[in-house]
């Protein structure tokens, strides 16, 4: 029966200083292993680190996001304020409410950015008429109301 491959061991075996140790690698004065070139140079973890750096630094100019994530640059938000008419103030709560009875709930703002993309979809004649059909509003605040 064949026994199973092992590991030999090598034995510790002490040299004189400047001389050849048993497992081929030259020792020091003091008996220890003298380091070769290649040993004094940066460390193995230190190399590897560079290079992982390297990698990821032409990776992001590449456009590819380090650790195969994707990054998704969020589009920057305007805060803006506009006067309107009340009753068209009121048309917003309403579709909110036909939202919800549908099972949507949707913001102020999401309903004027769906309005957008609807104006933006129709043909130039109809934009003109939907343009044509709002009454202009004076702009500024309103006055107080008390």
């Amino acid at each position: 029966m064949k026994q199973p491959a092992t590991r030999k061991k090598s034995a510790t075996v002490t040299s004189l200083p400047g001389t050849i140790g048993a497992d081929g690698a030259s020792t020091g004065k003091d008996g220890q292993p003298s380091k070769s070139a290649f040993e004094t140079g940066p460390a193995l973890s230190e190399i590897k680190a560079q290079k992982r750096r390297k990698d990821r630094v032409n990776a992001v100019a590449a456009g590819a996001a380090p650790h195969g994530r994707e990054r998704v640059k969020k589009e920057k938000v305007v805060r803006d304020t506009f006067t309107m008419p009340r009753a068209d103030y009121e048309k917003i709560a309403v579709l909110k409410q036909r939202c919800l009875d549908v099972g949507v709930a949707v913001k102020k703002s999401e309903l004027v950015r769906a309005g957008l993309l609807l104006l933006e979809s129709v043909p130039p004649e109809h934009l003109l008429a939907a343009v044509t059909a709002v009454e202009p509003v004076k702009t500024g605040r309103p006055p107080n109301s008390k």
